[in-house]
Protein backbone atom coordinates (compact mmCIF):
# COMPACT_ATOMS: atom_id res chain seq x y z
CA UNK A 1 0.00 0.00 0.00
CA UNK A 2 2.77 2.44 0.85
CA UNK A 3 4.18 1.49 -2.60
CA UNK A 4 0.59 2.69 -4.29
CA UNK A 5 1.10 5.51 -1.98
CA UNK A 6 4.02 7.12 -3.41
CA UNK A 7 3.39 6.18 -7.07
CA UNK A 8 0.00 8.73 -6.54
CA UNK A 9 1.51 11.23 -3.67
CA UNK A 10 3.20 13.42 -6.39
CA UNK A 11 -0.24 13.28 -8.61
CA UNK A 12 -2.13 14.74 -5.70
CA UNK A 13 0.97 16.66 -4.30
CA UNK A 14 0.92 18.78 -7.43
CA UNK A 15 -3.25 19.24 -6.83
CA UNK A 16 -2.53 20.26 -2.65
CA UNK A 17 -0.17 22.99 -4.20
CA UNK A 18 -2.29 24.51 -6.73
CA UNK A 19 -5.12 24.56 -3.69
CA UNK A 20 -2.93 26.15 -1.06
CA UNK A 21 -1.56 28.51 -3.66
CA UNK A 22 -5.04 29.73 -4.05
CA UNK A 23 -6.30 29.71 -0.61
CA UNK A 24 -3.09 31.45 0.69
CA UNK A 25 -3.80 33.77 -2.46
CA UNK A 26 -0.47 33.29 -4.01
CA UNK A 27 -2.27 32.62 -7.27
CA UNK A 28 -5.42 34.39 -8.35
CA UNK A 29 -8.37 32.77 -9.77
CA UNK A 30 -7.46 33.74 -13.16
CA UNK A 31 -4.38 31.92 -13.14
CA UNK A 32 -6.46 29.07 -12.96
CA UNK A 33 -8.48 29.65 -15.76
CA UNK A 34 -5.28 30.62 -17.68
CA UNK A 35 -3.36 27.23 -16.77
CA UNK A 36 -6.89 25.34 -17.99
CA UNK A 37 -6.43 26.47 -21.10
CA UNK A 38 -3.29 26.38 -21.78
CA UNK A 39 -3.23 22.61 -20.57
CA UNK A 40 -6.93 22.01 -22.92
CA UNK A 41 -5.66 23.62 -25.73
CA UNK A 42 -2.34 23.43 -26.32
CA UNK A 43 -0.40 21.05 -23.63
CA UNK A 44 -2.55 18.32 -23.74
CA UNK A 45 -3.46 17.84 -26.96
CA UNK A 46 0.49 18.00 -27.92
CA UNK A 47 1.09 15.02 -25.55
CA UNK A 48 -1.57 13.11 -27.33
CA UNK A 49 -0.12 14.04 -30.84
CA UNK A 50 3.41 12.82 -29.43
CA UNK A 51 1.61 10.11 -28.06
CA UNK A 52 -0.42 8.64 -30.75
CA UNK A 53 2.23 9.89 -33.27
CA UNK A 54 5.08 7.72 -32.38
CA UNK A 55 2.85 4.34 -30.29
CA UNK A 56 2.55 1.09 -31.41
CA UNK A 57 -0.89 0.64 -32.25
CA UNK A 58 -2.24 -3.13 -32.47
CA UNK A 59 -3.06 -4.10 -35.72
CA UNK A 60 -6.27 -5.13 -35.13
CA UNK A 61 -9.20 -3.59 -32.88
CA UNK A 62 -9.04 -4.63 -28.83
CA UNK A 63 -12.74 -5.32 -28.81
CA UNK A 64 -12.53 -7.07 -25.30
CA UNK A 65 -10.35 -3.83 -23.78
CA UNK A 66 -13.59 -0.98 -25.66
CA UNK A 67 -16.08 -3.64 -24.32
CA UNK A 68 -14.79 -4.11 -20.77
CA UNK A 69 -14.50 -0.29 -20.22
CA UNK A 70 -17.38 1.05 -21.91
CA UNK A 71 -19.95 -1.47 -20.34
CA UNK A 72 -18.40 -0.13 -16.92
CA UNK A 73 -19.46 3.80 -17.88
CA UNK A 74 -22.72 2.43 -19.44
CA UNK A 75 -24.12 0.86 -16.28
CA UNK A 76 -22.68 3.46 -13.75
CA UNK A 77 -24.07 6.19 -16.05
CA UNK A 78 -27.36 4.73 -15.78
CA UNK A 79 -27.31 3.53 -12.41
CA UNK A 80 -26.43 7.28 -11.20
CA UNK A 81 -29.35 8.93 -13.28
CA UNK A 82 -31.50 6.70 -11.98
CA UNK A 83 -30.52 7.27 -8.21
CA UNK A 84 -30.24 11.19 -8.75
CA UNK A 85 -33.91 11.16 -10.27
CA UNK A 86 -35.47 8.72 -7.69
CA UNK A 87 -33.96 10.41 -4.40
CA UNK A 88 -32.42 13.92 -5.37
CA UNK A 89 -35.37 14.60 -7.66
CA UNK A 90 -32.81 16.07 -10.62
CA UNK A 91 -34.74 16.24 -14.00
CA UNK A 92 -33.34 17.26 -17.30
CA UNK A 93 -29.56 18.22 -18.44
CA UNK A 94 -28.99 18.18 -14.92
CA UNK A 95 -30.10 14.84 -14.57
CA UNK A 96 -27.51 13.97 -17.61
CA UNK A 97 -25.14 15.70 -15.36
CA UNK A 98 -25.27 13.61 -12.26
CA UNK A 99 -24.90 10.70 -15.06
CA UNK A 100 -21.92 12.47 -17.28
CA UNK A 101 -20.06 13.16 -13.58
CA UNK A 102 -20.29 9.22 -12.55
CA UNK A 103 -19.21 7.98 -15.56
CA UNK A 104 -16.65 10.37 -17.23
CA UNK A 105 -13.37 10.15 -15.77
CA UNK A 106 -10.66 12.83 -14.83
CA UNK A 107 -8.55 11.74 -17.43
CA UNK A 108 -6.73 15.10 -18.31
CA UNK A 109 -5.61 15.90 -15.03
CA UNK A 110 -5.41 13.05 -13.14
CA UNK A 111 -5.77 9.77 -14.80
CA UNK A 112 -3.02 10.80 -17.57
CA UNK A 113 -0.12 11.32 -14.91
CA UNK A 114 -1.21 8.76 -12.43
CA UNK A 115 -1.37 5.94 -15.28
CA UNK A 116 2.28 6.74 -17.32
CA UNK A 117 3.66 7.05 -13.39
CA UNK A 118 2.43 3.57 -12.60
CA UNK A 119 3.25 1.40 -16.39
CA UNK A 120 5.52 4.31 -17.67
CA UNK A 121 5.71 3.13 -21.68
CA UNK A 122 3.91 0.16 -21.31
CA UNK A 123 1.08 1.90 -20.39
CA UNK A 124 0.85 4.86 -23.22
CA UNK A 125 -0.76 2.89 -25.89
CA UNK A 126 -3.70 1.37 -24.20
CA UNK A 127 -4.11 4.86 -22.79
CA UNK A 128 -3.87 6.66 -26.13
CA UNK A 129 -6.74 4.36 -27.16
CA UNK A 130 -8.68 4.60 -24.88
CA UNK A 131 -7.86 8.53 -24.65
CA UNK A 132 -8.96 8.52 -28.48
CA UNK A 133 -12.67 7.80 -27.73
CA UNK A 134 -13.42 8.39 -24.19
CA UNK A 135 -14.17 12.11 -24.66
CA UNK A 136 -15.89 11.82 -27.91
CA UNK A 137 -18.27 9.18 -26.72
CA UNK A 138 -18.88 10.55 -23.56
CA UNK A 139 -19.96 14.32 -24.66
CA UNK A 140 -21.83 12.75 -27.64
CA UNK A 141 -23.78 10.89 -25.08
CA UNK A 142 -24.47 13.45 -22.65
CA UNK A 143 -25.56 16.10 -25.59
CA UNK A 144 -28.01 13.53 -27.04
CA UNK A 145 -29.35 12.58 -23.51
CA UNK A 146 -29.62 16.58 -22.66
CA UNK A 147 -30.99 17.77 -26.34
CA UNK A 148 -33.30 14.92 -26.65
CA UNK A 149 -34.93 15.35 -30.28
CA UNK A 150 -33.55 18.11 -30.71
CA UNK A 151 -29.85 17.40 -30.95
CA UNK A 152 -28.56 17.98 -34.47
CA UNK A 153 -25.99 15.73 -36.38
CA UNK A 154 -23.72 18.87 -37.75
CA UNK A 155 -23.90 20.24 -34.03
CA UNK A 156 -22.37 16.95 -32.40
CA UNK A 157 -20.04 17.23 -35.13
CA UNK A 158 -18.97 20.95 -34.58
CA UNK A 159 -18.64 20.18 -31.27
CA UNK A 160 -16.39 17.28 -31.58
CA UNK A 161 -13.95 18.38 -34.37
CA UNK A 162 -13.36 21.50 -32.62
CA UNK A 163 -12.45 20.20 -29.43
CA UNK A 164 -8.70 20.74 -28.86
CA UNK A 165 -8.19 17.32 -27.80
CA UNK A 166 -9.73 15.72 -30.74
CA UNK A 167 -7.71 17.52 -32.76
CA UNK A 168 -4.62 16.70 -31.21
CA UNK A 169 -5.78 12.99 -31.45
CA UNK A 170 -6.66 12.80 -35.09
CA UNK A 171 -3.18 14.83 -36.26
CA UNK A 172 -1.46 11.85 -33.90
CA UNK A 173 -3.41 9.40 -35.84
CA UNK A 174 -2.72 11.89 -39.48
CA UNK A 175 1.26 11.61 -38.58
CA UNK A 176 1.80 8.19 -37.67
CA UNK A 177 2.57 6.92 -41.60
CA UNK A 178 5.54 9.49 -41.99
CA UNK A 179 6.44 10.13 -38.39
CA UNK A 180 10.15 9.82 -39.42
CA UNK A 181 10.15 12.51 -41.64
CA UNK A 182 9.12 15.18 -39.51
CA UNK A 183 11.72 17.53 -38.57
CA UNK A 184 13.68 17.40 -34.93
CA UNK A 185 13.08 21.01 -34.07
CA UNK A 186 9.03 20.34 -34.41
CA UNK A 187 9.43 17.13 -32.03
CA UNK A 188 11.56 19.65 -29.65
CA UNK A 189 8.55 22.55 -29.68
CA UNK A 190 6.04 19.46 -29.09
CA UNK A 191 7.82 18.15 -26.18
CA UNK A 192 8.07 21.39 -24.40
CA UNK A 193 4.66 21.78 -24.52
CA UNK A 194 3.48 18.01 -23.64
CA UNK A 195 6.20 18.32 -20.77
CA UNK A 196 4.04 21.00 -19.55
CA UNK A 197 1.04 19.15 -20.01
CA UNK A 198 0.81 16.98 -16.30
CA UNK A 199 2.44 19.92 -13.86
CA UNK A 200 0.34 22.67 -15.10
CA UNK A 201 -3.26 20.22 -15.48
CA UNK A 202 -2.80 19.50 -11.56
CA UNK A 203 -1.95 22.65 -10.29
CA UNK A 204 -4.82 24.01 -12.61
CA UNK A 205 -7.39 21.14 -11.26
CA UNK A 206 -6.07 22.29 -6.98
CA UNK A 207 -6.94 26.05 -7.79
CA UNK A 208 -10.37 24.96 -9.44
CA UNK A 209 -11.25 22.49 -6.38
CA UNK A 210 -10.85 25.59 -4.09
CA UNK A 211 -13.39 27.38 -6.39
CA UNK A 212 -15.85 25.03 -6.71
CA UNK A 213 -15.95 23.44 -3.22
CA UNK A 214 -18.60 21.32 -2.24
CA UNK A 215 -21.53 23.70 -3.35
CA UNK A 216 -24.21 20.79 -3.62
CA UNK A 217 -24.27 19.60 -0.38
CA UNK A 218 -22.62 15.83 0.35
CA UNK A 219 -25.63 13.48 -0.25
CA UNK A 220 -25.70 12.51 -4.08
CA UNK A 221 -21.73 13.59 -4.73
CA UNK A 222 -21.08 11.14 -2.39
CA UNK A 223 -23.62 8.51 -4.43
CA UNK A 224 -21.75 9.84 -7.52
CA UNK A 225 -18.14 9.67 -6.22
CA UNK A 226 -18.79 5.72 -4.93
CA UNK A 227 -19.84 4.58 -7.99
CA UNK A 228 -16.82 6.47 -9.92
CA UNK A 229 -14.16 4.93 -7.72
CA UNK A 230 -16.14 1.45 -6.55
CA UNK A 231 -17.92 0.52 -8.93
CA UNK A 232 -17.25 1.59 -12.08
CA UNK A 233 -13.03 0.22 -11.64
CA UNK A 234 -14.73 -3.01 -9.96
CA UNK A 235 -17.14 -3.76 -13.27
CA UNK A 236 -14.08 -3.07 -15.86
CA UNK A 237 -11.73 -5.39 -13.46
CA UNK A 238 -14.51 -7.96 -13.70
CA UNK A 239 -14.84 -7.58 -17.17
CA UNK A 240 -10.73 -7.26 -18.32
CA UNK A 241 -9.58 -9.77 -16.07
CA UNK A 242 -12.42 -12.66 -15.90
CA UNK A 243 -14.43 -12.74 -19.12
CA UNK A 244 -11.92 -11.02 -21.50
CA UNK A 245 -8.50 -11.78 -22.11
CA UNK A 246 -5.79 -9.23 -22.66
CA UNK A 247 -1.98 -8.46 -20.49
CA UNK A 248 -1.92 -7.42 -17.28
CA UNK A 249 -0.33 -3.93 -18.33
CA UNK A 250 -4.00 -3.42 -20.46
CA UNK A 251 -6.50 -4.24 -18.04
CA UNK A 252 -4.35 -2.54 -15.60
CA UNK A 253 -4.67 0.36 -17.19
CA UNK A 254 -8.20 0.25 -18.32
CA UNK A 255 -9.23 -0.62 -14.14
CA UNK A 256 -7.38 2.89 -13.45
CA UNK A 257 -8.95 4.89 -15.99
CA UNK A 258 -11.92 3.86 -14.91
CA UNK A 259 -10.97 4.26 -10.99
CA UNK A 260 -10.09 8.26 -11.81
CA UNK A 261 -12.10 11.07 -9.79
CA UNK A 262 -15.12 12.51 -11.68
CA UNK A 263 -13.76 14.21 -14.55
CA UNK A 264 -14.08 18.10 -15.01
CA UNK A 265 -15.71 17.98 -18.48
CA UNK A 266 -19.14 17.23 -16.36
CA UNK A 267 -19.40 20.33 -15.15
CA UNK A 268 -18.27 22.20 -18.47
CA UNK A 269 -21.32 20.58 -19.85
CA UNK A 270 -23.17 21.36 -16.87
CA UNK A 271 -22.10 25.35 -16.96
CA UNK A 272 -22.89 24.91 -20.78
CA UNK A 273 -26.79 24.41 -19.82
CA UNK A 274 -26.83 26.28 -16.98
CA UNK A 275 -27.94 23.63 -14.85
CA UNK A 276 -26.50 20.95 -12.56
CA UNK A 277 -23.41 23.06 -12.00
CA UNK A 278 -23.16 22.65 -8.33
CA UNK A 279 -23.52 18.91 -8.50
CA UNK A 280 -20.71 18.56 -11.05
CA UNK A 281 -18.82 20.69 -9.07
CA UNK A 282 -19.08 19.32 -5.70
CA UNK A 283 -18.48 15.79 -7.07
CA UNK A 284 -15.62 16.37 -8.97
CA UNK A 285 -14.02 18.03 -5.53
CA UNK A 286 -15.21 14.54 -3.11
CA UNK A 287 -14.28 12.25 -5.91
CA UNK A 288 -11.01 13.61 -6.13
CA UNK A 289 -10.67 14.32 -2.68
CA UNK A 290 -11.03 10.66 -1.87
CA UNK A 291 -9.45 9.12 -4.90
CA UNK A 292 -6.34 9.33 -3.23
CA UNK A 293 -7.23 6.70 -1.31
CA UNK A 294 -9.09 4.34 -3.79
CA UNK A 295 -6.74 5.15 -6.38
CA UNK A 296 -4.30 3.44 -3.65
CA UNK A 297 -6.05 0.64 -3.42
CA UNK A 298 -6.53 0.25 -7.14
CA UNK A 299 -2.84 0.13 -7.37
CA UNK A 300 -2.16 -2.26 -4.62
CA UNK A 301 -4.77 -4.82 -6.05
CA UNK A 302 -3.29 -4.49 -9.54
CA UNK A 303 0.30 -5.45 -8.07
CA UNK A 304 1.41 -1.61 -9.35
CA UNK A 305 4.07 0.20 -7.26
Amino acid sequence: MLASLLVVLPVFGLIGLGYVARWTKLLRESTGEGLSDFVFVLAVPCLLFRTLAKADIPATQPWGYWIAYFAGLAIVWALAMLIASRFFARTGPELVVSGFAAAQSNTVFVGVPMILKAYGDAGAVPLGLLLAIHLPVTMTVATLLAEGRSASVPMLIRRLFTHPIIIGILLGSAVRPFVDQVPLPFWTIVDILAGAAVPCALISLGIAMRRYGLESGIGLPTVLSALKLGLHPLIVYLLATRVFQMPPHWSGVAVLFAACPCGINAYLFAERYRQGMADASSAITLSTLLSLFTTAAWLTWLGVG
